[in-house]
């Protein structure tokens, strides 16, 4: 069924809210089933093997340990994939509802495959991942994105997942959770707090069509004729407002990454320092970073009906911004060098300001950056809370926003920032480890003010 208003959409949402059986409720660790803390490390892992392992991370630089926790090893790499057909010449997008663990409201939209390595080879003894076929195998449909990309380099050990987007070619039998939406009413939706999940945006972000063609006619809105230039257009520059062409850009991002002196590696969570465990969670020792918990979980329309897993639970909500400004008539991002200690390749192009929960603007080392996000400060032009992935950390938020500064805003900014169009950062979108999870999830956003 095909869904052509938000109207309709709301309707169908709240009947499959209606539905479903669900619950969630935090238990001990040693009401986990098939989990089970490791007797010499520590670590917190599935009896198969498989799924993730709850391990330690430690971080040295000159050869001494500097940081360490406990981070999500899971070296499997999953598939994320939207569905995508024409009817009557609009392009639609097969999206589910999908329930998950985390999930602060149950259920939020999501891809139409979203699944681990391990539930699709149904390590869980539980039925069939829907629409698989359309992903894998000979008879999959026409591949229009396949990219890997990673996730969250502060929780995750050097998780990777493949985006991919398909074009459907023949009939595609339906099932109650999933609906056809059209892509203009998937990107009207990420108005909505906690709706378009994490691994929806990841996937949405890099489809090169996200931006409607027609949408280059101008309008009487400034700001918005700025992003459709950004879409369209390969810009020249000054040296003011970052480096012209690809050669130029990935010249700024491999001095980011060549300056790099600190090295990361997997440690046993028992050595882990400055962190504790109880029978029911294991948690920094200030309680001010996240802690991990277990959960009991039912939900009769997920591959398996019931059982338990550990969630990462961060203490309170993120922020990620992204500043804007408009030179010459076309909108620049201010994007920045980010280290993370859990990426693959230890820095990505990530959001201009991006604030893990329980830190505030005081955290933002530069002046200007930290003006721009005080009340006043620049013109909001996007502001939402959105959760991040559900099947991993429980009740997880961040909230997005897109910042517009004016011209008084400095030009020259520090050598691990760059002013950038959204045409040159999503070029890089069609490879992996140059955006990270945050920017996507931003260019997502973005999209969606076109």
């Amino acid at each position: 069924m095909i869904l052509k208003s938000t109207a309709e959409f709301h309707a169908w949402w709240a009947e499959r809210h209606q539905a479903g059986e669900f619950s969630v409720r935090r238990v001990p660790f040693d009401a986990l089933g098939s989990w089970g803390f490791d007797p010499l490390t520590g670590n917190l892992g599935h009896a198969s093997g498989r799924f993730f392992t709850v391990e330690g991370l430690q971080v040295r630089d000159g050869g001494t340990e500097v940081w360490a926790q406990p981070v999500i090893h899971q070296p499997e790499i999953g598939i994320l994939g939207i569905l995508v057909k024409e009817f009557d010449g609009v392009l639609h997008c097969l999206m589910q509802a999908k329930m998950e663990p985390g999930n602060s409201n149950t259920l939020q939209l999501s891809p139409t495959v979203q699944a681990t390595r391990s539930n699709y080879m149904k390590v869980h003894r539980g039925t069939s991942t829907r629409y698989l076929e359309h992903f894998t195998g000979p008879d999959r449909g026409r591949v229009l994105v396949d990219v890997l990309q990673s996730e969250q380099g502060a929780w995750f050990w050097r998780k990777r997942n493949r985006n991919m987007v398909v074009l459907a070619t023949g009939d595609v039998p339906e099932h109650e959770d999933f609906r056809w939406l059209p892509l203009d009413l998937v990107r009207e939706l990420m108005a909505v707090d906690h709706l378009v999940n994490m691994d929806a945006r990841t996937v949405l972000s890099c489809m090169p069509f996200l931006v409607p063609e027609d949408s280059a006619a101008p309008t009487a809105d400034p700001f918005r004729d700025a992003l459709v230039r950004s879409y369209r257009d390969r810009p020249a520059t000054d040296g003011r407002f970052g480096p012209d062409g690809a050669v130029g850009v990935l010249g700024w991002f491999n001095e980011a990454k060549t300056g790099i002196d600190w090295t990361a590696r997997l440690m046993p969570l028992a050595d882990v320092a400055g962190w504790k465990r109880d029978d029911w969670e294991i948690t920094d020792e200030s309680a001010e970073s996240f802690r991990v918990i277990a959960v009991e979980v039912t939900a009769g329309n997920r591959e398996v009906a019931r059982w338990t897993q550990p969630l990462l639970d961060p203490r309170g909500e993120g922020r990620a911004v992204f500043v804007a400004r408009t030179v010459d008539g076309t909108l620049r991002l201010l994007v920045r060098a980010r280290p993370e200690y859990g990426l693959m390749d230890q820095v990505e192009m990530a959001p201009t300001v991006h604030l893990h929960a329980g830190q505030d603007v005081d955290a933002v080392r530069e002046p200007f950056l930290r003006d721009a996000l005080l009340p006043g400060g620049g013109t909001t032009r996007y502001d939402q809370v959105l959760s991040e992935e559900g099947g991993r950390f429980h009740h997880a938020g961040t909230r997005y926003q897109i910042i517009e500064v004016g011209d008084d805003f400095p030009a020259d900014v520090p050598p691990h920032l760059c002013w950038m169009t959204v045409r040159q950062l999503t070029d890089l979108l069609r490879h992996g480890h140059y955006l990270n999870i945050e920017a996507r999830s931003l260019l997502t956003c973005l999209a969606s003010l076109c």
